[in-house]
């Protein structure tokens, strides 16, 4: 009644007047309105657009994604209030999850390292575009996917945006003869590099492939055919290593799993990775393998020999990521507890750099990170923050095999672990290699399968039969 009377007053002063713009404030209310009360509209709305963000230049040097970051901005204002007003609810046994509590302990910690920050504006910054991933896409996710087919709703809208950006790049890539020179060309302007677009590819492929299965309509299933073989396609025009070596590592776990010797596998990484360390620490053995810095080179004209580049360690993304890493030991070095500090590393890190593994593309004008975000979290955060997030990831996995093994004979439950923690494992080893967490395009995807975990569970037990 108050929007019609309101909308009545706007139109006679807008007919008065001859000011149509008096119709808005009307128009905007009940804008909101669709917003609170439908927004899950927004939601989906958000996963068809994200692959067409683009960065944008804002007004002393930051910069924004557009529209992704207004509408994860509103989507969380919108779960805020949903919440408050109770007009939806998550079960009390999903706020008290253990992926829930650590990551409210996550934020807890990032909130109180800020105090030691070299530099508490970025961090604090960093802190509240936390808060705009997970009430969206943990929460959020949680809110409305009720029902296990809820999920493909998902997968559904982000695969059909994603297949048309493929289509986009590869009729923009095609005028270059698909060449692995121009592939970065070719993405231009919705992806900043051809590593965010085949990462984003590949953690859908699991999503395709499980929603292929889920469906019981043959032209359903022909449709995730074709929008499988589009992904696929555009992750091996892509040109990007890492997203090569994903798929099959994410079928690696899958054998794991199934075997129940997932921990095992966790065990066994983190005892190789401390003797890694220790061994390349002990005695600064690392210099050993600083790079020849005219030997070094990229093939940017030639895939092949990029390749064989990468395994003669003479490629200089490879050794570019030596050189951050040799940094990040010595800032960790001296500030292991408290880190530098949320979203500190750039430029922080070049006061910590050794010239000898030093490369042609050091000057880092795209401000990059460390290109591993298990090493970033030790470095900007500290013991605590990488602690955590690793509880994090541990806890994620030990999880999944477990509600996989509990969902003999809940099909549908177990179709939904499996793309989500076949997504997620995908994500993981693309951490290794880049930082990919805070990216519009794939951190969103990250929160979502843990939700989707969480969700499972309650499925499983019988608490959440939608």
């Amino acid at each position: 009644m108050g929007f019609v009377l309101l909308l009545l007053i706007g139109g006679a002063a807008a007919a008065l007047a001859q000011m149509p713009a008096l119709l808005l404030p009307g128009l905007m209310i009940m804008v909101l309105l669709i917003a609170f009360v439908e927004w899950r509209w927004l939601y989906y709305l958000l996963f068809f657009l994200l692959p067409f963000t683009q960065e944008v230049t804002l007004l002393g040097g930051l910069s924004m994604d557009v529209p992704s970051e207004p509408l994860m901005l509103v989507l969380t204002a919108c779960v805020g209030v949903t919440l408050v007003l109770q007009t939806g609810r998550i079960p009390r046994r999903e706020w008290l999850h253990p992926l829930v509590v650590v990551i409210s302990l996550m934020l807890l910690w990032t909130a109180i390292d800020t105090l030691f920050s070299v530099d508490a504006v970025k961090s604090l910054k960093y802190l509240l575009a936390k808060f705009w991933y997970i009430f969206p896409f943990l929460l959020g996710t949680l809110l409305i996917v009720q029902r296990p087919s809820n999920t493909w709703r998902f997968a559904t809208v982000y695969a059909t945006g994603t297949c048309l950006s493929v289509l986009y790049v590869a009729s923009r890539h095609a005028t270059k003869g698909f060449s692995f020179a121009d592939i970065n060309w070719a993405l231009h302007p919705f992806f900043r590099n051809h590593v965010i677009y085949a990462t984003m590819l590949a953690l859908l492929t699991p999503f395709a492939l499980l929603s292929m299965q889920a469906t019981q309509n043959a032209g359903a299933r022909f449709v995730w055919r074709i929008a499988l073989g589009i992904l696929l396609f555009g992750l091996y025009t892509s040109y990007t290593r890492a997203s090569y070596l994903s798929l099959p590592i994410a079928g690696v776990f899958y054998v794991v799993m199934r075997l129940r010797l997932t921990r095992l596998l966790l065990l066994t990484i983190a005892i190789g990775t401390t003797i890694t360390v220790t061994y390349l620490v002990s005695g600064d053995r690392f210099m050993e393998y600083a790079p020849d810095y005219e030997r070094t080179i990229f093939n940017g004209q030639n895939f092949e020999k990029h390749i064989e580049a990468t395994y003669k360690m003479q490629d200089v993304s490879g050794m570019e990521r030596v050189y951050r890493w040799v940094a990040a030991a010595h800032m960790i070095a001296e500030k292991p507890l408290v880190g530098s500090g949320a979203a500190t590393f750039y430029p922080e890190y070049k006061r910590y750099t050794i010239k000898s593994f030093r490369t042609y593309v050091s000057e880092n004008p795209e401000k990059s990170t460390t290109h591993n975000y298990f090493l970033l979290q030790l470095t900007e955060q500290g013991i605590p923050g990488f602690v955590l997030f690793i509880t994090l990831i541990t806890t994620a996995l030990l999880q999944a095999e477990k509600l996989y093994h509990r969902s003999n004979h809940h099909p549908e439950v177990r179709r939904i672990i499996l793309a989500a923690v076949l997504s997620l494992v995908i994500i993981l080893f693309h951490l290794t290699l880049n930082e990919l967490v805070e990216v519009d395009k794939i951190g969103p995807v990250f929160f979502i399968c843990l939700a989707l975990l969480i969700r499972s569970e309650s499925w499983l037990s019988g608490d959440n039969k939608g």
